[in-house]
This record gives C-alpha cells, structure tokens and sequence, in this order.
C-alpha cells in the first residue's frame, strides 16, 4: 500500500469517526429542549451544528494532547494502533445508535486505544499518570453533573417560587443561548479527541515530527463533528428526551445549563469527558431534585450497563482488529 493510500484511509477513519461523534452526541445537546417544545427539530439541530463547528477554534486543544500524547507511550502510537482505535470506537457508536443506548464516544475511544496497544506493545506501554487523569475526568464528571444539576434545579425551583405558568415562555427562550453554549463546550471537548487521533496518525506517518495541531485538522474536525450533529442520531433523543421522564422547560434548561458548565470545565483543564454521560446524569439529577419519584430509575440502569460495557467491549474490538491491521500493513 502506497504512504499516500495509508494517509488517505487513515484520514477517512478518522473523520468518519468525528461524523459519528456528533451524529451519536447530538441527542445530548437537542433531546431536552425537543421534547420540552422550545425549538424545532431541525432548527435546534441547525444552531448547534454551526456551534458544535466553532466549539474546537475558541478552546484551544488541551483534549488532543491529552488523547494524543498521555494515553500510551510514543513508540507505541502507531498507525495501526491508531486506525485499530478508530474502527473499534466507531464500531461502537454504531451498535449503541442501533439500540438508542446513549454510550459513550469517549470510553469507546479510550478503550480501542488501549486494548490495540496492550495486544501489540503490551501494558507497560501504557502511561500510567495519563490512564489515570483520563479515567478521572471520565468517571467523576458524571457525578458532578448527577450533584449539580440537582443544586441547579432546586436554585431554579425556588428563584421561580409564585412564578405564573408564563415562567415556562422564559425558560423555552432561554434554551437556545444555553444550548449554544452547551454545543461550544461539546463541540470544543469532542472534536478535539478526533484531532488527537489525527495529529498521533501524522506523527506515525512521518507527517510531523511534533504533537501540534495544523488548522487544517482543527478545521476537518470541527466539520465532521457538526455535520453529524446537524445529521443527528434519533434514536438516542428519543432515550434522553423521554424515557427518563416527561421533561418540560425548566427540566431542559437545568439541565442544559449544568452540562455546559462540566464540560466547558474539563474541556480548559484538558479532561476527555463523556458528554453522553454528563448530560445523562444532569437530566436524572434534575429530576431527583423536584421528585425522586417521578424519574424512571430503570431505564438509567440499562444506560448505566452500557457505561460499565463500553471500555472492555472497545478494548476487545480494537485488539481484534488491530492484529490484522498490522498484519496487512507489514505484508
């Protein structure tokens, strides 16, 4: 195969990825204020495209570096570990689309990165300071949106105390700068990991020879990330906009409101999070806040076995997939 062949099939994975991303996460950004009937689908998936878009270009890249550069070490980071990690996470975001199960693109990313290194550099190639700041932000974050969208809904509840049913006209149009605002922080987070992926396949390749992050791959990025949201994944809104309970404006912008200010959080700090997960838990947390009862525990349990697959699942599938890889690769 020809280095510009490789390059290009590489290059596909990875914005095919990025596509996936925002197609699989756009029920996080638009589900709520849908089902509360603040905006039209296809308007509400229109704004935050064009949001998702700019998300990458005002936060910098401390994401990609960490994807890039702290999960394994550089002899490690090959192109075949590389396309072996796109094509297990994107794998993934299929099969959970498929099903309407709001996974994580972050864990599945993670995870085909680390069961393609392990099966072909083995585990002390892995970075141990990285693994563990990564799994940090990933599995805290979904806790500190579950606590703080339940401060944020009580707050809410008592500032809208003696409030008339008009109270829910304000809080439809509020929505739409708090759903803006959550799409920049997704957008600037979850565009970054495929921009991680490809700067490590340019530095594979012998592209660059340093972890920096050309235009022309924050802009790739960017695009791929809003197409698939604008595209945007059904199945997965229908999950969060509804079976957990009947959502109305105050619900959405809660909620909203609280995922932005997490994801916004690690996205500065450099933490890889699931927004998948933190919008999930923020949902439930504001539902907790007004009545425990009215939320449907059962259908977060089945959301929550999906969390707890995802990493090993991934991690399996990229070191399946990345021994033929590299089998092809060095025929």
């Amino acid at each position: 195969m020809t280095p510009t062949l490789l390059f290009i099939i590489f290059l596909s994975l990875a914005l095919l990825f990025g596509f996936l991303n925002g197609f699989h996460d756009s029920a996080n950004i638009v589900a709520t204020m849908i089902s509360s009937r603040a905006i039209s689908p296809t308007t509400a998936l229109i704004i935050v495209g064009i949001a998702e878009f700019l998300g990458p270009f005002l936060l910098g890249s401390a994401v990609a570096k960490t994807i890039g550069a702290d999960i394994a070490v550089a002899q490690a980071i090959t192109i075949s570990v590389v396309m072996a990690a796109l094509i297990s996470a994107s794998t993934w975001n299929l099969v959970t689309w498929y099903f309407g199960i709001p996974s994580s693109s972050s864990h599945a990313l993670f995870g085909g990165i680390i069961g393609a290194v392990i099966i072909g550099y083995g585990v002390d190639s892995l970075q141990q300071g990285g693994i563990f700041k990564i799994s940090l932000a990933l599995f805290s974050s979904p806790l500190i949106g579950f606590a703080l969208g339940t401060i944020v809904m009580k707050l809410t509840l008592w500032l809208a105390q003696g409030a008339t049913p008009k109270a829910n006209i304000f809080f439809k149009k509020i929505q739409i700068p708090t759903a803006v605002a959550l799409a920049l922080s997704h957008g600037g987070n979850d565009a970054q990991k495929t921009m991680g992926m490809i700067v490590m396949g340019l530095v594979a390749l012998g592209y660059q020879s340093t972890f920096y992050m050309p235009v022309w791959v924050i802009a790739a990025s960017a695009a791929a990330m809003a197409i698939g949201t604008a595209t945007g994944g059904w199945r997965i809104i229908h999950t969060l906009g509804g079976k957990f309970y009947r959502i109305r404006p105050i619900h959405s912008f809660s909620s909203q409101f609280t995922s932005g200010i997490v994801i916004f959080s690690a996205s500065i700090f450099g933490g890889p999070v699931s927004t998948t997960q933190i919008v999930s838990s923020a949902i439930v947390g504001v539902g907790a806040a007004e009545r425990k009862s009215q939320v449907r525990w059962g259908v977060m349990s089945e959301i929550l076995v999906a969390w707890v697959l995802t990493i090993p699942v991934a991690a399996v599938i990229g070191a399946l997939v990345y021994l033929p890889i590299q089998h092809f690769l060095n025929i």
